[in-house]
C-alpha cells in the first residue's frame, strides 16, 4: 500500500468511528429527553385538584322548546318533563 492508501484508510476508520460516537451519544440524548418528558407529563397529573368548565351552547328557549318536542313524542313522561323543565329554568336563573 502507498502512503495515500493508509491516509484514506485512517481517514475512513477515524469517520466510521466518529459515526459510532455521534450515534451513541444521540441515542442517550434521546433516552434522556423521553425520561424529562416523561417526568413532566406525569407531574401534570399529580394533583387531586379537578378542574371543571362547562359551556353553554344553547339559550333557554331552544332547551325548552326540545323538552317539550320530547314530552309531546312520548319519550318522556309529565313527570320527567316538569323536572327537566324546572332545573333548566334555575340553570339560566343564576
Amino acid at each position: 500500500m502507498n502512503r495515500f492508501s493508509l491516509s484514506l484508510c485512517y481517514d475512513i476508520t477515524h469517520i466510521n468511528s466518529n459515526i459510532i460516537k455521534m450515534e451513541a451519544i444521540m441515542t442517550v440524548s434521546r433516552l434522556l429527553l423521553i425520561i424529562v418528558l416523561l417526568f413532566t407529563l406525569t407531574a401534570c397529573g399529580g394533583s387531586d385538584t379537578e378542574v371543571r368548565s362547562t359551556t353553554m351552547t344553547t339559550t333557554m328557549g331552544q332547551e325548552l322548546m326540545d323538552l317539550n318536542e320530547s314530552y309531546k313524542r312520548g319519550i318522556i313522561n309529565e313527570s320527567e318533563y316538569n323536572d327537566a323543565k324546572e332545573k333548566i329554568m334555575e340553570r339560566y336563573d343564576n
